[in-house]
């Protein structure tokens, strides 16, 4: 381990307060107000709480950042790791699931096994608007601790840090990447139970990418993932509980795999992506 990276940085000040690194003011912030947007699972007490769909205040299972984490040292350490090691294949990765926003990539991956499975057209518009609505409210909850805690992001901790993906401009932790697909993952593994593994793969591999790209560190991704889950989970009880005119449970899971070929690979978007990928910051490419 290198001297630089066994230093604690020790920079005080919050998200909004620190640069980039190599800008010269603070990032703006974008959305910062998804956190009060309408949800579709869930509910919000007078104090702004979340609630579960049974109107119980909901402790979500994510570490407080006073608990032991230590952003600026350990975590920011392996961050600076990776990024001087990082494979051909690491890039990859940290492109295909950093290219648009976080839902482009589980979208279509949905759309694969609806068509593997020849799901019926209203059994197909449900499974896509329990999963489009659960991720929405994955990205208000994981917005809600991303500007409660304004956790700094790499960059911002360290002003020499070259990234290879485009810093987001909203703060660390957790990632949002890794909260909605924990979420994503739970939620088509409850209506394609055969095809769970791979789902649990493909949600690890879209997490970690975020470290291949230098943009989170480890801890954004695991709490991230333990976030999405637990979101999931609480959608799932709920569909369970749905029933159809004849009293019978309206969903019933699919237990025997066709093998659908969920991608990556290839690593190629399968939704084209014409969005800007310039970056402002440090990149290791500039």
């Amino acid at each position: 381990m290198t001297k630089t990276c066994t230093q604690k940085v020790n920079v005080p000040g919050k998200w909004e307060q620190l640069s980039y690194a190599g800008e010269n003011r603070v990032p703006t912030k974008e959305e910062p107000y998804a956190s009060s947007w309408p949800t579709y699972f869930f509910g919000r007490d007078e104090e702004g709480r979340f609630l579960d769909p049974e109107g119980n205040v909901v402790a979500f299972e994510i570490r407080s950042p006073d608990q032991g984490i230590d952003f600026q040292g350990k975590q920011l350490c392996i961050v600076k790791k990776t990024l001087a090691h990082l494979t051909e294949f690491q890039k990859k990765v940290a492109t295909y699931w950093g290219t648009g926003p976080a839902t482009k990539q589980f979208t279509p991956i949905a759309d694969i096994l609806i068509t593997t499975y020849n799901i019926s057209a209203p059994r197909a518009a449900r499974i896509l608007a329990a999963l489009q609505g659960a991720l929405n409210d994955a990205f208000a909850i994981a917005w809600h601790f991303k500007f409660k805690w304004q956790i700094p992001r790499p960059n911002q901790y360290d002003q020499r840090l070259r990234t290879f993906l485009c810093t987001p401009r909203h703060p660390s932790y957790p990632a949002g990447h890794a909260t909605i697909a924990g979420c994503a993952e739970v939620v088509l593994s409850y209506f394609f139970e055969a095809d769970k593994e791979r789902l649990n793969d493909l949600a690890k591999q879209c997490a970690i990418s975020r470290l291949y790209g230098g943009v989170h560190y480890p801890v954004d991704l695991t709490e991230g993932l333990r976030l999405g889950r637990q979101i999931g989970q609480i959608v799932v009880e709920q569909l369970k509980k749905q029933y159809d005119i004849n009293l019978s449970q309206i969903d019933y899971p699919i237990r025997v795999s066709k093998n659908p070929k969920l991608p990556p690979p290839p690593y190629k978007q399968i939704i084209p992506y014409f969005g800007d990928k310039k970056c402002t910051s440090l990149t290791i490419d500039d």
